[in-house]
Parts: C-alpha cells; structure tokens; sequence
C-alpha cells in the first residue's frame, strides 16, 4: 500500500518550533526536525510528551503518529518536505540566513514558513532565492493545543500557495486566518473577530 503521509521540515526548537513539530506530528504527518542546540532535543521530546497528554481532550479519535527524525543538517531536514517551518531567534539576520540555508536544499514547490511575530514577509523575502515561496506562518503558544494560527503573504506570493499552506495546516487542526499581503502579525483583535 502506497504511503500517503505528508513530510514537514522543523527549523529552530525552543517551545514554538517544538510545539510546531509536535502538532504536525501527532496529526499523522512525518516530522524532520533540526536545531544545532545542546538542548534542542531534550525540549523536543518533553513538549511531545505533553502533546500527547492533552491528544485526547483536543479530538474524538487520536490520529496515528507520523515518523520523527531528528535531522543532522538543515539540508537534511528540508529535502523531500512539502512544509517547512522555521523558528529561529526574532533577529532578521538570523532568519535571513536560515531561509538562504533552506532555499538553498528544499523543493522549489515547498512552502517556508516563519513563526516571527515581527517581521513582514517581504523582510524575510529580501536577498531570498525564491521570495515568492516564503511566508509567515505566526502560531500561539502552545503550538500544539492552540489552533488559531495567522497566515501572511506578500505581492510575491500567490493565492495558491497561500491556499496549499492553509490546507496543510488544517490537516493539523489549524484554524489558519489569511491575513493578505503585508499585515503584521499578531493582530490580535482581528483575529478574534474572526473566532466569532
């Protein structure tokens, strides 16, 4: 039987790109994971076990596990992987430089995301090999029990790759709110009026 379990690729740990990996995980999809820290793994795998703690209080059937690789190299993580999310430090050159690492070895089809809650895509855009292929993608923490997540773009990016990044993350029980070209992230009280 052919295996139809969709792979995304984790950038940066701490408790956003843990959550992150721990939502797409326990939803079914196969997870890469890369963070050169000393502590990155012991942080992955203690927000996981509470993940899946909170699993049956969040849906009726629990999804079963993708596969999780801890990924010697970012080039290792992001080969082969339809979604990849970065979450690094809140420093644009920091990003800059891990969205050109990424670029550098992902699918020209993949989407990459950012979690930054300060920067606006054409930010993260600027110097990048394909712009058009970058996105914010700004999470509330915990990743894994919060849903709500802001979807941004910019005039680089197309409705349907705005569309396919929805998708994706409403198969790990999202509810992605596109915010359109250039609006901030973290725009909280639109993004409440759009819960009601």
């Amino acid at each position: 039987m052919e295996d139809t379990r969709k792979t995304a690729a984790i950038i940066g740990a701490g408790v956003i790109g843990s959550g992150w990996a721990t939502r797409f995980l326990l939803n079914g999809w196969d997870v890469r994971f890369f963070d050169p820290s000393d502590d990155a793994e012991r942080i992955l795998h203690a927000v996981i076990e509470r993940g899946r703690e909170a699993m049956p209080a969040l849906c009726d059937v629990v999804p079963e596990e993708g596969r999780l690789t801890i990924a010697s190299s970012t080039a290792d993580a992001v080969a082969g992987a339809i979604y990849i999310q970065e979450s690094t430090p809140e420093r644009i050159e920091v990003k800059r430089a891990v969205l050109k690492t990424i670029q550098a070895d992902c699918d020209a089809d993949a989407i990459v995301a950012s979690s930054t809650s300060g920067f606006m895509p054409s930010e993260l855009q600027e110097g990048a090999l394909r712009p058009e292929q970058i996105i914010v993608s700004h999470p509330y923490n915990p990743v894994y029990l919060l849903p709500l997540v802001e979807v941004v773009g910019s005039d680089k990016v197309s409705k349907d790759l705005l569309d396919r990044a929805s998708g994706y993350l409403e198969s790990v029980s999202m509810k992605p709110v596109v915010l359109g070209a250039e609006v901030p992230a973290h725009v909280g009280d639109r993004l409440l009026e759009a819960l009601w």
